[in-house]
């Protein structure tokens, strides 16, 4: 089969900074013994999971970027955590192809881009939005729901705060600091202990609400209709994991659910990217894939598996305020990072993570080592993996190999035995490079002043209005890489959006609908209003489309 009569709807169901820590990857990823998701384990045995699948950048804003485009963050702009940048005219968000072949595409809610999202990307992007609110029940959609329980941020809530959330766990079903496994960069002290339970109580409590949204898809009578993709947008909120270049930092769950089509209760451990799956879903519901895209589709579409290649690449660059680039290549046994400064610590103060306990917990054991060197007494608060995750500088390279140890503990880059399988993955690194670009080499108020030449994010000139004399109404837009879009529901006032709105690239949302223009309007006897958006650029002024005569 090619090309479904009916296109598959499709849902999205992501969460934030968690590694494979679930039930159904035990004996492929250290700590999901002490996973409890049934439901998400229920969920693997119906479809595809992915054993080697990797962000490509181990934070949130990047990474997301990538996924929504199938671009490569250090080659459209969107690298740096956080920015709004201007990618190249050609690169659009996923939504915006699927509205364009007639889907109803709703966010629910988390957008964080690295861009301003424009009124072109979504039907309805808000806490309610779902596929059940379409117009017409059997319009196909593109559903994104975004759990926001395991961001890192959840871990650190006071005690009555952490149980409120957490609440809907049966009793006895919270992880017990005592035996929960804590990995050896870590200190095994109270802190991280408390830390990494809780960390496992709130992956416990997403399942819950994983199984919430899939029971409402079987209500609808619409499984066998639907591809589902299960994903993290990158590695676990820890030091050493999340926001560095490493096997934690970048390694996610993935699972593909789409009945008839895609292998059941199925493994592949072919090294796959995340941001594949913005190719995927176009290839599968029969849509073309964009030439511009730097990733493969992981499936036909007839849902057969589409082998990956060899490699998975990815980096970091600038943290919030803190600056530094690494860049990385994975292959199935091996990780190779590459650091563009070393001189710089791995453990760079950041504003936002310093209030996080764990945090504090090793910056304090850097501090009572401090002392002990002063007074001349043995240096005994941290083990030598751990300094390494505080020390003040990196190496050049790092050399790492995976199957043998997880937990990258054992740094082989400068071991005679392993020069073959460095040089090789060096060489994979600067292909990767020389292919797809790379602006992390450019200096960011270099980069900022290319995009925004008059100090501000541009805005998309307006469209022009073309009536025909069978009073249908072209709409065009000269800028390149713009979309047009219309609706009849007049101008309102633009709500006032906080500072929190405005750096995740929340809509600049009226209440209005904007439907995408393919071709011509037909006549209408009613006054409509169109608005151009070019990616990363704000919406252009309304233009109004008179009613025909």
């Amino acid at each position: 089969m090619t090309v479904q009569a009916k296109r598959p709807n499709i849902l999205w169901i992501s969460t934030h900074d968690i590694n494979p820590e679930l039930g159904c990857y035990r004996d492929v990823w250290p700590g999901a013994e002490a996973a409890v998701t049934p439901n998400l384990d229920a969920f693997a045995t119906e479809g595809t999971r992915f054993d080697n699948a990797f962000a490509v950048a181990p934070v949130c804003a990047p990474s997301r970027s990538s996924i929504m485009t199938g671009c490569f963050p250090t080659s459209i702009g969107t690298h740096n955590m956080r920015s709004k940048a201007v990618p190249p005219p050609e690169v659009r968000l996923l939504s915006e192809y699927f509205r364009q072949a007639g889907y109803y595409a709703t966010n629910n809610v988390f957008t964080d881009f690295q861009l301003p999202v424009p009124g072109t990307a979504f039907d309805d992007c808000s806490p309610t939005a779902h596929w059940r609110n379409r117009p017409d029940p059997d319009q196909p959609f593109f559903a994104s729901f975004h759990g926001m329980v395991t961001h890192e941020s959840q871990i650190y809530l006071d005690d009555d705060d952490f149980v409120r959330v957490t609440s809907e766990l049966p009793n006895g079903a919270r992880h017990d600091p005592e035996t929960v496994p804590v990995p050896p960069y870590h200190p095994d002290d109270e802190v991280f202990r408390t830390a990494w339970a809780r960390y496992h109580d709130l992956i416990s409590t997403m399942d819950a609400w994983v199984g919430r949204i899939l029971s409402e898809l079987a209500e609808d009578g619409l499984e066998r209709d639907t591809i589902v993709v299960f994903w993290s947008d990158h590695g676990a909120g820890f030091p050493r994991a999340k926001r560095w270049a490493t096997e934690a930092g970048l390694r996610i769950p993935l699972i593909v659910r789409w009945p008839g089509r895609v292998a059941a209760d199925a493994a592949r451990d072919d090294v796959v990217h995340l941001a594949d799956i913005a190719p995927s879903m176009l290839r599968m519901a029969g849509l073309d894939v964009p030439e511009h895209m730097q990733t493969s589709p992981l499936f036909d579409a007839a849902g057969f598996a589409h082998e990956q290649g060899e490699y998975a690449f990815g980096g970091r660059d600038r943290m919030d305020e803190q600056r530094d680039s690494s860049r990385t290549v994975r292959n199935r046994r091996f990780r190779y990072v590459r650091h563009a400064h070393p001189d710089r610590s791995p453990f760079q103060h950041q504003q936002f993570a310093e209030k996080f306990s764990t945090w504090r917990d090793l910056r304090g054991r850097v501090n009572d080592e401090a002392r002990q060197r002063a007074a001349g007494d043995p240096e005994d608060r941290l083990t030598p993996l751990q300094r390494r995750v505080t020390a003040e500088n990196k190496p050049v390279e790092e050399l790492y190999d995976i199957a043998a140890d997880p937990h990258e503990t054992v740094d082989l880059a400068t071991d005679p035995q392993f020069r073959e399988v460095r040089d090789e993955l060096a060489a994979a690194l600067d292909g990767w490079i020389e292919r797809v670009g790379d602006l992390g080499v450019v200096d960011e108020e270099e980069l900022i002043r290319s995009w925004r030449p008059e100090g501000t994010i541009p805005t998309t000139p307006a469209p022009r209005v073309l009536a025909r004399g069978d009073g249908s109404v072209e709409l065009n837009c000269d800028t390149d890489g713009a979309l047009v879009a219309w609706t009849s529901e007049p101008p309102v006032a633009l709500p006032e959006r906080g500072l929190q709105e405005r750096i995740g690239g929340n809509p600049e949302q009226d209440g209005r609908v904007w439907r995408i223009a393919v071709g011509a309007l037909p006549p209408s006897d009613e006054e409509r209003w169109a608005r151009a958006w070019r990616l990363g650029h704000l919406g252009s002024d309304d233009v109004r489309i008179p009613a025909a005569n």
